[in-house]
């Protein structure tokens, strides 16, 4: 009896050390991991007011665009990541292609974004706006000397043009789009007009671009908005100013910056949340106003130094078709000897 007693007190020892045990285990915070090709300065701002609205431990890697997909298609199902966070929608269309990312179906996200900034079969969404517009040296060129892109391949700007290489992705996407809208031959002649009307040689990079639009080397070139923003910030005493072009037409072209669900997503439902967030009111002006971008969100309006240059008609084609016709612009470009 004594044995059975002592028997049944060692068994409510062991079962009241297993509750408290099980109580005292703590119970692992939902987290989301993030692929960025956004410098983290941009986006961990982003991410930390996210866990502080949510709970939602964000964890990032950052590399460029090209790296991150390629380690996406070698990790395949073992990939940690829930979400690609990129620019350009060539890059994203790209991923999708690559079977990197799933559909997704959101109800908050389609009133969101714009069914123009976004891929029509939902696997990515744009998360902000950038033109790429007309940069000018205010001491060489008047506002009504401008008009459209392909203005710039007439005669009048023979030896004045400056342009960035047709290596960057962000102008193999302005020549795609072209493409969508006038067809190879009319864009053909359209680059081929640039190419013979340039200054200089072409850039690496927009910045230097500008600066030697305000140096008198050219009087006009092509960039996008937010290198514009940077560089007047930092010299605002420059002599550039920028132009909507196209207004009268098809309007200025755009792209995005976006971000889609991985295929393989380990917490799918947390990374669609993620994108809810970064698409909604909350977020888009810290999102957009870090990189002196537009909101995607049309309900959102844009930072003060970003809506001082003015209101412009956007050129409405999906801009999936910055993805699909981007081999197609590359060889044009260097068929058309822009290099």
């Amino acid at each position: 009896m004594k044995e059975s007693r002592r028997f049944t007190l060692r068994c409510l020892r062991i079962a009241l050390a297993a509750a408290c045990t099980a109580v005292a285990a703590p119970v692992a915070a939902e987290e989301v991991v993030v692929y960025s090709a956004r410098i983290e300065q941009l986006i961990r701002p982003l991410f930390d007011a996210y866990t502080r609205d949510s709970g939602v431990e964000v964890k990032f890697v950052t590399d460029k665009e090209g790296p991150l997909m390629e380690r996406l298609k070698a990790e395949g199902p073992n990939t940690p990541a829930d979400v690609l966070l990129t620019v350009d929608a060539g890059n994203l269309w790209q991923a999708s292609q690559l079977e990197l990312l799933r559909p997704v179906k959101s109800k908050t996200l389609e009133s969101n974004v714009p069914a123009h900034l976004r891929d029509p079969e939902g696997r990515w969404f744009g998360l902000s706006v950038r033109a790429r517009t007309v940069i000018y040296n205010t001491t060489r060129v008047k506002p009504a000397d401008l008009s459209s892109y392909e203005d710039l391949a007439s005669t009048k700007w023979k030896g004045r043009l400056c342009l960035r290489t047709s290596k960057k992705v962000y102008n193999q996407s302005l020549v795609a789009m072209m493409l969508a809208e006038h067809g190879e031959a009319k864009t053909e002649q359209i680059v081929r007009g640039w190419v013979g009307n340039l200054a200089v040689p072409v850039f690496s990079d927009d910045t230097r671009m500008m600066e030697a639009i305000a140096a008198g080397q050219c009087d006009a070139g092509i960039a996008n908005t937010y290198y514009f923003g940077r560089l007047i910030e930092k010299s605002p005493d420059l002599p550039l100013a920028l132009f909507w072009p196209n207004q009268s037409g098809s309007g200025v072209h755009i792209n995005v910056s976006g971000a889609g669900v991985t295929r393989y997503a380990k917490n799918p439902q947390g990374a669609v949340k993620l994108l809810e967030w970064l698409s909604s009111t909350t977020a888009q002006n810290l999102y957009a106003d870090a990189n002196m971008e537009y909101p995607v969100n049309p309900t959102v309006k844009p930072h003060p130094v970003v809506a001082a240059w003015g209101n412009f008609k956007q050129n409405n084609i999906n801009v999936s078709k910055a993805g699909q016709l981007q081999a197609a612009a590359v060889r044009l470009m260097d068929r058309a000897g822009y290099h």
